[in-house]
């Protein structure tokens, strides 16, 4: 898969336009930056300075607004610098270098679109789900999560919910439910856990039949240029980098069997 962007990258300063907690732990961020919101695509992300740590972090780009010259990142507070992040106010500028990597690829003969996203993994899946719409394609989401309270508010899309204690939709793994819409998608898109990918890839043939898979690939990242090889991973092509030949690849070509969360 190719689908290398052929802009090029940005460092600026983006200005915060608003920043709320849209679920517990998770906060929704926008920023407005013109040069990258005019390039950004949808699996793309962006490399933020949090505080005074010399190492920025990779967040993917949830939402553009390109008319306002804005983008969303949706995260979660995990640790120093998230916490950083999710306390700015409107007026902060931060240090951004993107958009960054390579990102998904709709094929034009594709009307049904397929996603599955798993917790956070929602991030860039909603930047997929508004071009696919401006593109008039169909698109269900299946969305798992750990309670009722982490469920997103539907865009115009089909979403069937899978929540590991069954108080919204389904009881369990959010795999669960691709044997009964796989039938009706013409490529499916993911973003998740490894543990998500790596049970997709163990019942390939059960849950997706033949068709093509993208996922969404997070790893620790330290430069997002392909300097350090710190996200490097092997695939069925040699090694790859998660920055520069990812994040998005085909669900066959990493070889899961060796791959190791850093």
């Amino acid at each position: 898969m190719d689908n290398s962007p052929e802009v090029a990258v940005s460092q600026v300063m983006a200005r915060v336009i608003s920043s709320s907690e849209v679920m517990p732990g998770v906060y929704l961020i926008w920023l407005q930056s013109p040069l990258i919101a005019s390039a950004a695509k949808p699996g793309q992300f962006v490399m933020v300075r949090c505080g005074d740590n010399l190492l920025r972090r990779p967040f993917s780009i949830h939402r553009l607004d390109d008319k306002k010259a804005e983008l969303a990142l949706l995260f979660a507070v995990v640790g120093q610098g998230t916490r950083w992040l999710s306390q700015r106010k409107r007026g902060d500028e931060l240090a951004l270098l993107g958009p960054l990597g390579n990102g998904f690829a709709i094929e034009l003969r594709s009307n049904n679109l397929l996603l599955v996203a798993g917790g956070i993994g929602i991030a860039p899946l909603r930047f997929l789900i508004d071009e696919a719409l401006e593109q008039g394609k169909e698109v269900t989401l299946l969305y798992g999560t750990v309670d009722r309270k982490r469920c997103p508010v539907s865009p115009q899309i089909r979403l069937v919910s899978a929540t590991e204690d069954g108080t919204v939709g389904h009881r369990g793994r959010v795999t669960d439910l691709l044997p009964e819409y796989i039938d009706w998608a013409d490529q499916v898109f993911a973003c998740g856990p490894v543990a998500m990918y790596r049970n997709m890839a163990l019942k390939r043939q059960q849950l997706l039949g033949a068709k093509p898979v993208q996922i969404s690939l997070e790893v620790r990242m330290a430069c997002g240029l392909g300097v350090c090889y710190g996200c490097t991973v092997k695939t069925e092509n040699g090694l790859k980098q998660v920055c520069q030949d990812g994040p998005v690849f085909d669900l066959d070509e990493i070889m899961w069997d060796e791959f190791v969360e850093v």
